[in-house]
């Protein structure tokens, strides 16, 4: 089993249960949802976009049980990038099926709003 990541907001993440499947905006206004493929990829991305963000969870995916196409790319160049060093991020081009999310775990900043592990 390869394991892909996503942060998401607890609120979002229990609507996704109720219906069975996860959107959030970037879906609709760029066309894909944002996943990482590595722990250090969850932390940069982290800690570029969500720091004292406290309602996060994060959501760990079988890739295999994914049923929207995968595909892996360079970041999108409205997030900020400063974290990015020419690695390629899982891209979901769909809604994610609830299923193949195999274990969600809180994620918590540290007092100063940082991340440094999951």
């Amino acid at each position: 089993m390869k394991t892909i990541y996503h942060i998401a907001t607890r609120a979002d993440w229990d609507s996704a249960q109720e219906s069975g499947e996860y959107r959030v905006e970037s879906l609709e206004t760029q066309g894909f949802i944002h996943m990482s493929q590595s722990v250090d990829q969850v932390l940069k991305v982290a800690n570029a976009i969500y720091t004292g963000q406290s309602d996060l969870v994060l959501l760990h995916i079988d890739e295999q049980k994914v049923t929207p196409e995968l595909k892996y790319e360079a970041p999108d160049s409205n997030v900020p990038a400063h974290h990015y060093k020419g690695e390629l991020f899982p891209h979901l081009y769909g809604a994610l099926n609830v299923p193949a999310v195999v274990n969600v775990t809180d994620f918590t900043a540290n007092p100063d709003g940082k991340f440094t592990q999951i």
